[in-house]
């Protein structure tokens, strides 16, 4: 199985399943000499963790990482950063072996490969994005020296919506709403909507958005590793991804040029940000701003139709723990896809420069 690994400077592979012994990774080419601040890490994977949030599943993993090399004295050693997070909390109990779950990747993934790991999902599962959360976490730890900050933030739960626009939310306010949502009347409406899709044994989709902020100009390579479009992979390669825009995104469709256009100002600055921070590929010092839709969580706890590998016809019982709802877990899974993306874009553009962080 290949496309475990994600970057071109600035690496992350990532190794494990759900249910077996634990899930970890390797970041390379992460410059020496950065400071480590472990508690921030520890904060991002608590983010992720179910711990009774609305709608989250019952699963209780500890999810205590463990830095295996490349990390000396609180700091970056310039060694491949190996990482593993242990499996504490598995259930081989509530799986139909060779049962396909409707909309999920069991039927694929046993198309392509002649097998599937039922018992959780193996690679398949969500668990495989605590892997990503630390190497994000690691590649926000390399942003800030550059001042830049990644906010993802919840912009809409099943039928409930946060009508604010990106370019006027209040980022320190994404923090202290339970769904990270940046409005606290409309996180409370979502909060409810959630407990009532759960109390129903359904589940619903959602919408992140996200913000980078003090991005420098000029990240990004033209033309088939265009910022944008290494962005769109790198968030779309989440479960349960289904669309991704920046800017003003789908909208733009809609508008005519002289609406649309970013026109310009006094010192190159820009009056307007529909183009999300990106032109033609490459940064343009403007905060990047971008959203993804993912769809409802394939496993919910109703009986559905469905077959086995033999073709059969049966019913899928329902089993399992499972979120209702991809969102609140869902945030530092985002942010750390765009800070792995937007520091391998960093290291790239540094390196034209001759840039050290050893100088």
């Amino acid at each position: 199985m290949a496309g475990n690994t994600i970057g071109k400077i600035l690496t992350l592979t990532s190794f494990g399943e759900s249910h077996g012994k634990g899930v970890g990774g390797v970041l390379d080419g992460f410059p020496a000499g950065i400071p480590i601040d472990t508690n921030f890490i520890g904060i991002q994977l608590q983010k992720r963790r179910s711990g009774g949030k609305a709608g989250t599943s019952a699963r209780n993993e500890a999810d205590q990482v463990e830095f295996l090399s490349g990390l000396s004295q609180g700091k970056s050693t310039g060694a491949p950063i190996a990482f593993w997070l242990a499996n504490q909390d598995v259930n081989h109990t509530s799986f139909q072996e060779g049962v396909f779950k409707p909309s999920h990747a069991a039927y694929t993934y046993w198309r392509k490969y002649g097998f599937f790991d039922y018992d959780g999902g193996g690679r398949a599962s969500a668990r495989e994005t605590a892997v990503r959360v630390v190497g994000g976490a690691l590649a926000q730890l390399l942003l800030l020296r550059e001042k830049v900050t990644v906010h993802a933030y919840t912009r809409q739960v099943g039928s409930v919506r946060l009508e604010t626009d990106y370019q006027e939310i209040h980022l320190e306010k994404i923090g202290q709403n339970s769904l990270f949502c940046p409005d606290e009347e409309c996180n409370r409406r979502m909060e409810e909507y959630l407990m009532r899709i759960q109390a129903e044994n359904n589940s619903c989709g959602a919408v992140v958005g996200c913000v980078a902020t003090n991005v420098p100009y000029g990240l990004g390579e033209p033309v088939y590793n265009k910022l944008h479009a290494d962005l769109a992979q790198a968030v779309m390669g989440i479960n349960a991804a289904k669309g991704f825009e920046m800017g003003a995104g789908f909208r733009a469709a809609g508008m005519n040029g002289s609406d649309y256009n970013d026109l310009f100002s006094a010192n190159h600055r820009l009056q307007s940000n529909r183009d999300g921070g990106i032109q033609g590929g490459i940064s343009n010092g403007e905060n990047i701003c971008f959203s993804v839709a993912f769809k409802p969580v394939p496993g919910i706890m109703r009986p559905q139709e469905s077959c086995n590998e033999k073709g059969g016809e049966v019913w899928l019982q329902p089993s399992g723990r499972n979120d209702c709802c991809v969102v609140p877990r869902v945030i530092p899974v985002v942010e750390a896809m765009a800070a792995l993306v937007l520091a391998d874009h960093l290291l790239m553009y540094k390196t034209y420069q001759n840039y050290s962080y050893q100088q």
